[in-house]
């Protein structure tokens, strides 16, 4: 009898340390994954201060950053104009880029068109953000060339981004904004080409 009420009490301290564990399993899971958010929102967080850095730090000539700035507001109105154009029904609901890119968040069928576009011009997330950087930085003593001013005045405007803008993230978006107006879409670099070469090689072996 003292055999089996002592194995009943052993059953239940079991019982009761299982209980602890997956507790503890479970804590420390969402540690983890609290952990692993913030590291990321960390990460993002210095990703934009780095990028808005290189936006304040340009040296464009009033010319200079007029012309970058048309390429850069164009590449914008030709997104929002797009997006527009695939989800008509919501037209009013999208006054605004800038609506996009919130409502897109919650908005799946908003997401998926965004991507969609993103991808038939060459562009990333990153680009945007780069791109919506200098809008927001340089937008309000800028002013919008058209094509003919532009060519009148700068014969070779990836030399002028090349030369001029040190913050390779930056530099990159702001050539492929200058891809995507003048011609229809941006491609990859041949060292992006590379890069992606390399990245795929692991994946080919395994």
């Amino acid at each position: 009898m003292g055999l089996l009420f002592w194995e009943d009490g052993v059953d239940h301290k079991l019982q009761a340390l299982e209980a602890q564990f997956r507790e503890l399993d479970f804590t420390k899971d969402n540690l983890m994954q609290k952990f692993e958010h913030h590291r990321k929102t960390l990460a993002s967080q210095a990703a934009q201060d780095e990028m808005w850095t290189a936006v304040l730090a340009l040296k464009f000539t009033s010319m200079e950053l007029n012309i970058v700035y048309s390429y850069v507001i164009e590449v914008l109105i030709r997104l929002h104009t797009r997006v527009l154009e695939k989800l008509p029904d919501l037209v009013r609901g999208l006054p605004t880029l800038a609506s996009v890119l919130r409502r897109k968040v919650k908005n799946k069928r908003i997401r998926v068109v965004w991507e969609s576009i993103l991808e038939e011009c060459g562009l990333q997330e990153g680009d945007i953000a780069a791109l919506c950087t200098f809008f927001i930085a340089h937008g309000n003593k800028a002013e919008h060339y058209a094509a003919k001013v532009r060519q009148m005045y700068i014969r070779d405007i990836t030399f002028l981004i090349t030369n001029m803008v040190k913050n390779q993230a930056l530099q990159d978006s702001l050539l492929r904004a200058v891809q995507v107006i003048e011609k229809g879409k941006a491609v990859k670099t041949p060292e992006e080409q590379k890069s992606s070469l390399k990245e795929l090689i692991p994946s080919v072996k395994n």
